[in-house]
């Protein structure tokens, strides 16, 4: 495979979460175009992967250690927002609650949370964002203030937000995290939406449930080390699940979803 179909390319990369080492000797290269959950416990290094991703933290510099987004080891912030994406918690608790929905979607192309006195919205952009809130079946939270909104209906503006700019890659971390059953449902309907679409997405979750079928290949870490990769249905097996959460496990697939159970009577 030629390296211009990977977007991400990440070679013995060592980094470090304040006095915690996060990853050793991570390597990690993914394609434009294939769907991929990096699936694992709290705490494995998931949320710091993002953080890779977006550039917030940055690997140690050593020799035979690279870490290449687009092909470039070198990033213009401003550009790679505009080719990634990304929704996390984290964006979330940053967002004031007093903003309107219309207000959280359209700051997108502005590369803010909210819209300040220098933003001057065209109509076409106004437009933009009433048109994409409409396929999201989102309109109806256009007028109404972020902090009233629901979990699910907060997650699902952040979503759109992050699509008004057409991303290249989204990466969405723990999209489905603190949802009741019927947000979950209407967050993956939307990611199984995209995913049908020119955008190639990134999931990072410790929830085997928000595994949609257009998933195609799944990465398992622990620990700050990938210990499993392939397509799900080869890798989404009892025995592996049990092992990574180092828990006994049932797994199954039904009607496209995946689902975990405690298994009974199993010893790891």
């Amino acid at each position: 495979m030629l390296a211009e179909n990977y977007w991400l390319q990440l070679k013995e990369v060592e980094a470090w979460l304040g006095p915690r080492q996060v990853f050793k000797n991570l390597s990690i290269s993914l394609k434009f175009g294939e769907n991929t959950v990096i699936l694992g416990p709290n705490g494995a290094g998931k949320s710091a992967l993002v953080k890779l991703i977006n550039r917030s933290l940055y690997p140690v510099v050593k020799t035979g250690s690279s870490l290449k987004i687009f092909g470039s080891e070198t990033v213009n912030l401003t550009k790679l927002r505009k080719r990634i994406a990304v929704v996390s918690t984290e964006l979330e608790l940053r967002t004031a609650g007093s903003i309107s929905g219309r207000d959280i979607v359209l700051s997108g192309l502005f590369g803010s949370i909210g819209i300040g006195r220098n933003h001057k919205p065209s109509g076409v952009q106004i437009n933009k964002v009433r048109k994409i809130m409409e396929e999201l079946e989102l309109w109806q939270y256009a007028p109404r203030a972020f902090g009233q909104l629901s979990d699910g209906e907060r997650r699902r503006l952040l979503i759109a937000r992050a699509l008004i700019n057409n991303p290249e890659i989204l990466v969405l971390d723990e999209p489905t995290n603190g949802l009741d059953l019927k947000a979950r449902h209407q967050t993956l309907q939307i990611i199984r939406r995209i995913s049908k679409a020119s955008t190639t997405i990134l999931m990072v979750t410790h929830q085997v449930e928000s595994i949609v079928d257009e998933i195609q290949r799944v990465l398992f870490i622990s620990q700050g080390k990938i210990i499993g990769d392939g397509p799900p249905e080869q890798k989404m097996k009892s025995n592996v699940l049990s092992n990574l959460y180092g828990t006994p496990l049932d797994v199954s697939n039904f009607n496209g979803y995946w689902q975990v159970f405690p298994a009974i009577n199993t010893v790891i």
